[in-house]
C-alpha cells in the first residue's frame, strides 16, 4: 500500500474505530487504528470546542506519523442542562470513558424532568489533518430525547439513553446498520468520506 493511501484514525477506542471504518466505506484508503502504532499516544483534549479537541488529536498524529490523520470529537448536549455535558461528555461521571458513571450522573440530574423537556442532541466534528498542515472539518448533528433509563445492548457511550427524533428506540436498541444511517458520527463521517473520494492528496485539493 502506497504511503499516500494510508489514513490514521486518531482514536484509542476500538468500537469507535470499527464504526467509523464501516461508515466511511473507503476501499482506496487503508484506514489504520492508532493502536497499530504503539509508540504514539493521543494528547490530552484541552480544547473548549469539538473542533479544537478533534484538531488536537488529528494534528498530533499527522505530525508524529507523517500520514494523513482523522479524528473526531463528539458530545451530548442536553437543553435542560444548558448544553451539558457537551465537550466533557466522556468524563462527565468523573472517570474518563466510564459510560456507566456518565449515564448515571446524567439520569440523576434529569430525574423528574418530563419527556417533552428531555430534548437533546448528539454533535460530532470530524477533522482531517495532513502532514503539511492542511485541515478539513465536517460536522454532524442528530436531535432527540433522553430516556428515563438505559435501554439496549448495542453501541457505546450514551447510546442506551439517547432516543433519536422520529424513533421510539434508543441508539443502543438499533442495529449497527440502522444507527450508522442516522447518527451524528455517521453524518459527519459520511460527509468526510465524500470529501475524500474527490480529494487530490498530492495537490491537497478537492475536485
Amino acid at each position: 500500500m502506497n504511503k499516500k493511501n494510508i489514513l490514521v484514525l486518531a482514536t484509542g477506542n476500538r468500537n469507535k474505530y470499527k464504526e467509523i471504518v464501516e461508515i466511511m466505506n473507503l476501499p482506496k484508503w487503508d484506514i489504520k487504528f492508532l493502536k497499530d502504532f504503539p509508540d504514539v499516544s493521543i494528547p490530552e483534549e484541552t480544547g473548549t470546542t469539538y473542533e479544537e479537541n478533534a484538531l488536537i488529536k488529528a494534528k498530533s498524529c499527522a505530525d508524529l506519523l507523517k500520514y494523513p490523520s482523522l479524528s473526531d470529537d463528539s458530545g451530548l448536549e442536553v437543553d435542560v442542562l444548558e448544553g451539558r455535558p457537551g465537550v466533557y461528555s466522556s468524563s462527565y461521571g468523573g472517570v474518563e470513558g466510564d459510560s456507566e458513571r456518565n449515564i448515571q450522573r446524567l439520569l440523576n440530574e434529569m430525574e423528574g424532568i418530563p419527556w417533552h423537556e428531555r430534548t437533546a442532541r448528539f454533535v460530532c466534528c470530524a477533522m482531517l489533518v495532513l502532514p503539511n498542515g492542511f485541515t478539513h472539518c465536517e460536522k454532524g448533528i442528530v436531535e432527540g430525547h433522553i430516556a428515563i433509563k438505559p435501554y439496549g445492548e448495542n453501541g457505546f457511550g450514551y447510546d442506551p439513553v439517547f432516543v433519536p427524533l422520529g424513533y421510539e428506540n434508543t441508539f443502543a436498541e438499533l442495529s449497527p446498520e440502522e444507527k450508522n444511517k442516522i447518527s451524528h458520527r455517521a453524518l459527519a463521517f459520511q460527509q468526510m468520506a465524500e470529501f475524500l473520494r474527490g480529494f487530490d492528496y498530492v495537490n491537497c485539493s478537492s475536485r
